[in-house]
Formats: C-alpha cells, sequence, structure tokens
C-alpha cells in the first residue's frame, strides 16, 4: 500500500520558475507548500533560458492579451527581485542594460521600423539607431550592420541565479523542496469533483515522457494541487479528460560562452532575427535559441548550433573568439495558442502555471502573483483572465 504523507495546503508539481515562484508567493500569504521536482530544481527550461525580459519583441500578431500580461510582469520585475534578494540573501541576477535589435538586411530593417512604429505608439522609449551610431554604443557589431533599435527597457535575468534565490526564499518561508520525487498521477476524489494530492512514481519508475508505464508510490494529499511541470505536464495521469491542458514540447538549443579576456564584448542584449546573444557581465554569454517540434528529444546537434554560430559571427564577430562553455537543449512548454494557463481548472483544487512557452522567465512574477491570489480564494486578476484554462475545454466542445 502506498505510504501517506502529511498533509499540505497546496502541492506545486514541478520546481521550475513557475512552480518556485508560485511556492513563495504561497508560502507568503500562510499556505504550507510543497514543490515536487521530477529532477533537480530548475533543471529543465529554466536552467537553459536566456532570461531576456522583453515583452514586445517577443510578441507576434493576435497576442495582444499576452503581450499586456507580459507588460504587466515586466513593470513588477524591479520590486520583484528587490524583494527576493532581501528575502534569500542572494543575487537574483537582474541586469537593467538594455537591448539593442538589429538587422542585417533590408527585410530585417523594414521589421524593425515596424516594431519602431509599434512601441512609440504604445509610448514605449526607443531609439532608431544608424549603423554608425549603433557601433559607437555597442563597437562589436560588425560594419555590414543595415539599422539598430536602443531599447532601454528591455532587461535581461539570469534565470539560474534567479531559480536559487527563489528555492532559498521559499525555504526560509517555511515550505518544503523535493528533489527526485516525480509525480506520476493527480488523485481525484471518487464523485470525479476535486484533486485531492498526487501519487509519486516509486524509485526507479521511468522518467515521464518516454511512453513507459509509471509504477505507483507515495501519496502527497493537499487541499489545492498547482501543475507547473513545464513540458511534462501532460504527461500526468488521473486528470479526467475535459480537466486536461494540451502541452507540448518545443525543443530549443542554447549555447553558453565565455570570454577569456572577461567582460567588454558587448554591454546590451543583442537581439538578431532569429536568434539573440545576452551578456551576463562576467564576461560569458548566452547564445540561443531554436525552435524545433521535435518531441522529448534534448539533444543538441551540429545543425543547431552551426546556424546559431553563423547568425551570430555575422553581426557580433567577436563571437568567433569567445569558448565554448556549454550547449544544451531545453523544452519550452507549448500550448495550442502558446499562450500560458493560469489559475483554477475544472476540478476544486486544481490549478495551472503552465504553458509560458517561451516566456516563463519574463511572466515569473505576474504568474506568482496570480496564482497566489487563486489559491487565497480570490478571483482571477483581470489582466490574466484571457489565459484561463476554460478556453481549451471550449475549444474541445466546438472542434
Amino acid at each position: 500500500m502506498p505510504h501517506t504523507t502529511h498533509r499540505f495546503d497546496v502541492a506545486i508539481v514541478g520546481g521550475g520558475i513557475a512552480g518556485l515562484s508560485v511556492a513563495w508567493r504561497a508560502q507568503q500569504r500562510g499556505l504550507r507548500t510543497v514543490v515536487l521536482e521530477r529532477d533537480r530544481l530548475a533543471h529543465g527550461a529554466t536552467h537553459v533560458a536566456a532570461g531576456m525580459l522583453a515583452p514586445i519583441s517577443e510578441a507576434r500578431v493576435g497576442e495582444r492579451g499576452l503581450l499586456a500580461l507580459s507588460r504587466a510582469s515586466l513593470d513588477r520585475y524591479p520590486a520583484f527581485v528587490d524583494e527576493l534578494q532581501t528575502a534569500s540573501g542572494r543575487d537574483p541576477g537582474y541586469s537593467a542594460s538594455g537591448t539593442m535589435l538589429v538587422a542585417r538586411d533590408r527585410d530585417e530593417a523594414e521589421a524593425l521600423d515596424r516594431e519602431l512604429a509599434e512601441r512609440e505608439a504604445m509610448g514605449l522609449p526607443v531609439e532608431r539607431l544608424l549603423p554608425s551610431e549603433a557601433r559607437r554604443r555597442e563597437p562589436a557589431l560588425a560594419p555590414t550592420l543595415r539599422l539598430a533599435l536602443d531599447v532601454p527597457g528591455d532587461h535581461a535575468i539570469d534565470p539560474r541565479a534567479l531559480s536559487a534565490a527563489l528555492a532559498a526564499a521559499v525555504e526560509r518561508a517555511g515550505g518544503a523542496l523535493h528533489e527526485r520525487a516525480q509525480v506520476a498521477r493527480v488523485l481525484v476524489s471518487d464523485d470525479g469533483g476535486r484533486v485531492e494530492g498526487v501519487e509519486l512514481a516509486a524509485p526507479g519508475a521511468p522518467a515521464a515522457g518516454d511512453g513507459a508505464a509509471r509504477a505507483t508510490g507515495e501519496q502527497i494529499h493537499a487541499d489545492q494541487v498547482v501543475l507547473a511541470a513545464g513540458a511534462w505536464v501532460d504527461t500526468l495521469d488521473g486528470l479526467p479528460a475535459h480537466a486536461r491542458v494540451p502541452v507540448r514540447p518545443v525543443k530549443g538549443q542554447i549555447m553558453r560562452l565565455r570570454d577569456p579576456a572577461g567582460p567588454g564584448l558587448l554591454s546590451r542584449v543583442i537581439r538578431m532575427q532569429p536568434s539573440y546573444l545576452v551578456p551576463r557581465g562576467d564576461g560569458c554569454y548566452v547564445l540561443g535559441a531554436t525552435m524545433e517540434e521535435q518531441g522529448f528529444d534534448t539533444a543538441p546537434t551540429a545543425g543547431g548550433i552551426f546556424e546559431l554560430l553563423r547568425d551570430a559571427i555575422e553581426l557580433v564577430p567577436g563571437v568567433a573568439e569567445l569558448q565554448i562553455e556549454e550547449v544544451a537543449a531545453g523544452l519550452r512548454p507549448g500550448t495550442p495558442d502558446n499562450a500560458p494557463v493560469l489559475g483554477p481548472g475544472a476540478l476544486a483544487g486544481l490549478q495551472w502555471a503552465a504553458g509560458c512557452f517561451r516566456h516563463g522567465i519574463l511572466l515569473a512574477p505576474i504568474v506568482a502573483d496570480t496564482l497566489a491570489a487563486t489559491l487565497a480564494g480570490e478571483p482571477l486578476p483581470a489582466v490574466a483572465q484571457p489565459f484561463g484554462a476554460a478556453r481549451f475545454a471550449r475549444q474541445a466542445v466546438t472542434t
């Protein structure tokens, strides 16, 4: 028979950026919280994320609601990281140095001019730069540069430093963090009306996502369960079909580079089409990322890495002299509309913090505040209402 642990107010499935940030805010609300992570804390998509905080650069046609959510989250970031640093005693790795968007040909320059108009219409700070001025501000840029935008309001953060600070803050606040605790299924009441906790896979059980059957193990009972398991959230058993949300993995390859001479090659994030180069301030740089529909494959490929380096070296030739420190691939969690799922689900006690796709680090403050509110019985905040789980249930009925 499975062993049953002490009861929690909230069990959070997933110890990435979403799960950790929600756990911190939930503990602050006085809710006894446990985080259950299938691997090591923040070693999924969070571990390989670049950490750009750039809501408009990430927006696409038809994503106005997501843009509003992202801007609301970015507005909260300075206070969020200040509070977190005090609560954790750790530096979350926040950088307000800004971003430069660059174009290497006419098509890319026209796209930048459209983005310029969009930002100006919103009253956001942005400056159009001729190539000579762009290279004066960032001398490492190539002479072949066609056009650039300087965007001081698009910042960056180191997701590894951020997640370490969040984990420390959760523990200091009294929350429980369990690594190597793979959730096999969500426990649902006999009448099917509410969730009652989760059941862990037995030690040594196959990992989620490989299609293999999973053994039963320890049960953890909770009044509310938050599903924040990233790309693996749709592999969990136990939920009836009408209560599920479709989430798929989207592969992204990324590189970490180091300048043996130390910092100085770049001072800003450089956003190219379709990649980016993010300085960490210590001579390290993150170069990413591909977008591949490859299931749960996390193997880096020569082709993917070649494309990243080719594009980066064309615009920042000095990248060719950097040392390769790490090559990795992660899995972004994507929903059918590539927008997050936040707040209450179809069953009582079921909550979602899932499907943040390529916006997970940017959305951390707003996801944390949204879930802290709904876990405390408050309504879904207005800015998050377009992202409730019910939109997928409606699609299932009409399609």
